[in-house]
């Protein structure tokens, strides 16, 4: 287009800050078997989007573990008419545990591939077989490959352990060295029909972080401890736990980084609840991670991916000082909004986040820029410590207040 001689042009600036849309971290991704499940609806290894409570999809599912991952964490979203976004990935069953669960790693190790299939990137991920293991001192071949593959999509698997005991839940947690698994070691006892059977815990945890998030305005930050479970008949086994002694084997195994649910009591001091069943976990499977906390790795995947949607925009055009102060500004505001809501603690200021040191002319010069940011997110509260010692100054209150009354005495 030419300029006009005698006229008017219009142009439009793209170096200003510019929101974004936020993030989603809820959306599941199911992967395990089930024989009688729909071969038209859900072929083999092919992932399909759908929502838990689609009645008919889900009773396409069949009567397996998968109807059953639904199921668990359909029974978490118990207020309004609310669901969850899953994506089912079916196995092949195989003719022995080691060949399903060889199955369903299989999948896990193509885990970066579903977001494209289904114009969706989940960010919990609950994979059938992870409490087999052929002996105990071999890895399950599913925990390996969630360990080796889901940070590639900043996804977190609840992961069922052997729920037999605390020593082999304890021992299963061991072979783990993943930030972004949470072992549990306990089990879920389930009506179908007219029979109690036992069911993996891990597709109710997920159901639980999708609740937090969902009450929490769909962000990412907030915890799943000490919150109740839906839908169970009972438990695996009972697992003796109260909040004032240490000893207690449920306290154990949370000191092994190991997730539980346990029974409330009536009358009981320290016991978790008045009754129902009531999870109980914080802690991922590598306690020396910048991260340790399951809502604080939540959370800073979530600034990440917004930071991604904030940056992309960017790339590719003339670096100014007006575009990278949008850029920052776009960052900034994004961290102030997470930081007004509560969400943070607080970030790094504008002013150091670009520093000098750290952006040399020569790498200028090629168009790379390096921000420094840093953010802080709570901490859950895990334990309150009191001193209790006598008051004198109340003692002393009584006595002036004896001596005013006396001096009334005609």
């Amino acid at each position: 287009m030419s300029a006009p001689t005698i006229g008017m042009q219009f142009s439009y600036k793209s170096d200003d800050p510019f929101p974004v849309s936020e993030g989603d971290l809820s959306k599941v991704v199911v992967i395990d078997s089930s024989d009688d499940a729909s071969g038209t609806e859900f072929p083999i290894d092919t992932a399909k989007r759908i929502s838990s409570s689609d009645k008919d999809a889900v009773a396409a599912l069949g009567t397996g573990p998968l109807r059953d991952h639904i199921r668990g964490i359909q029974d978490q979203l118990n207020q309004l008419d609310r669901s969850a976004d899953v994506t089912i990935v079916r196995a092949e069953k195989g003719a022995t545990p080691e060949a399903s669960a060889a199955a369903i790693a299989a999948i896990i190790n193509s885990i970066t591939e579903i977001p494209t299939a289904v114009n969706a990137t989940p960010g919990i991920v609950v994979a059938g077989s992870t409490a087999w293991r052929p002996d105990l001192d071999t890895v399950s071949p599913v925990v390996a490959d969630l360990e080796a593959n889901i940070g590639k999509i900043l996804a977190v698997a609840p992961v069922d352990v052997d729920p037999t005991s605390a020593d082999n839940a304890i021992d299963a947690r061991e072979t783990m060295a993943s930030g972004r698994l949470m072992p549990v070691g306990v089990a879920a006892r389930v009506w179908e029909g007219d029979a109690v059977v036992t069911r993996p815990m891990a597709s109710r945890v997920a159901g639980l972080i999708v609740r937090a998030d969902t009450n929490n305005g769909n962000m990412p930050f907030e915890t799943i401890c000490n919150e109740p479970i839906f839908g169970l008949a009972g438990l695996s086994r009972k697992i003796p736990f109260n909040f004032l002694d240490g000893s207690k084997e449920g306290q154990r195994l949370l000191a092994a980084d190991v997730a539980i649910a346990a029974e409330g009591e009536i009358g009981v001091y320290g016991a978790v609840a008045d009754g129902g069943f009531t999870f109980l976990g914080t802690d991922m499977a590598q306690t020396d991670a910048m991260w340790p906390q399951l809502h604080q790795l939540r959370g800073s995947d979530y600034i990440v991916t917004q930071m991604m949607k904030i940056t992309r925009r960017h790339l590719g055009k003339k670096m100014t000082a007006q575009r990278v102060e949008s850029w920052v500004r776009e960052i900034i505001g994004e961290l102030r909004g997470l930081k007004q809501n509560e969400h943070i603690l607080g970030y790094t200021p504008a002013s150091e986040m670009f520093t000098a040191d750290k952006n040399q002319p020569e790498s200028i010069e090629l168009g790379h820029i390096k921000l420094e940011i840093g953010q802080e997110t709570a901490s859950a509260f895990k334990r309150a410590d009191f001193e209790l010692r006598r008051y004198r100054p109340a003692t002393e209150g009584l006595i002036k207040d004896i001596l005013a009354r006396l001096r009334a005495v005609v």
